[in-house]
């Protein structure tokens, strides 16, 4: 008998990217989604897709936020998206197929992402590979505010079959976002008593830059992977230097 599948996602106003997300996944058992305060029409958007919007207007973090779907979730097997990606047709064959008898706890399954309406083939994001399929009887979500990740203690496969992620439609998104990352991994930092100099958040930032352009071959990506490494590289420089900041 196959398994049946939760689909768990948090999300807040992502009016413009939640419906592509649900329609790929509408094939699954249940849809759970954390709604983490929208202002804009997400709720009733995703009201017409699933009656499980649990509305949670307090901010937990991202680990607690995405524990609290899957503890939400009516089945064993979660399968964890986020708001701005999709289930790719070959993605959603495999995993039925998996359902039918799986061989192992949890799945890494590959994330296909683009930059600017480009897809990424390098700068590092080739490897990205998130567990995001498991059967939460043996893992769950870290309680990571942010950069959070699932704990699993039984065997883990991969799958070829991508998640399409459409991260940062435009520059000015990506730097929206990278000031509320900077300040969430800044509140990180502090938590850890790490601490910072300027001459050392320039050369994290120059790191960044190194390791995504040339270790990584961003240069191939063309002049939009230069902008994703020159960004990245800046995110990195800008929280180190939010910390610097702090400790004057």
């Amino acid at each position: 008998m196959s398994e049946k599948l939760s689909i768990a996602i948090i999300t807040k106003n992502e009016e413009k990217n939640i419906e592509r997300c649900l329609k790929s996944v509408q094939w699954a058992d249940e849809i759970v989604v954390v709604d983490n305060g929208s202002t804009d029409r997400t709720p009733s958007i995703c009201r017409q897709y699933t009656t499980k919007v649990i509305l949670q207007p307090e901010w937990l973090g991202f680990g607690p936020l995405k524990q609290l779907a899957v503890n939400a979730a009516t089945h064993n097997w979660i399968l964890s998206i986020d708001s701005d990606e999709e289930v790719s047709e070959g993605l959603k064959s495999e995993i039925q197929t998996i359902l039918q008898r799986p061989q192992f706890h949890g799945y890494r399954i590959k994330r296909q992402s683009f930059y600017l309406g480009q897809p990424i083939r390098f700068c590092g994001w080739q490897r990205d590979y998130p567990l995001r399929l498991f059967d939460r009887r043996f893992g769950n979500f870290s309680d990571s505010i942010v950069h959070e990740f699932v704990r699993l203690t039984g065997h883990v496969s991969k799958l070829e079959q991508p998640i399409f992620h459409y991260t940062y439609p435009s520059v000015r998104s990506h730097i929206e976002r990278m000031n509320r990352y900077t300040d969430l991994g800044l509140n990180k930092l502090i938590a850890q008593q790490k601490s910072s100099s300027l001459i050392g958040a320039v050369a994290r930032g120059m790191a960044k830059f190194i390791k995504m352009y040339f270790l990584q071959q961003g240069f191939r990506d063309g002049r939009i992977g230069f902008v994703l490494c020159y960004n990245s590289a800046f995110g990195v420089y800008l929280k180190y230097l939010k910390l610097w900041e702090s400790q004057r």
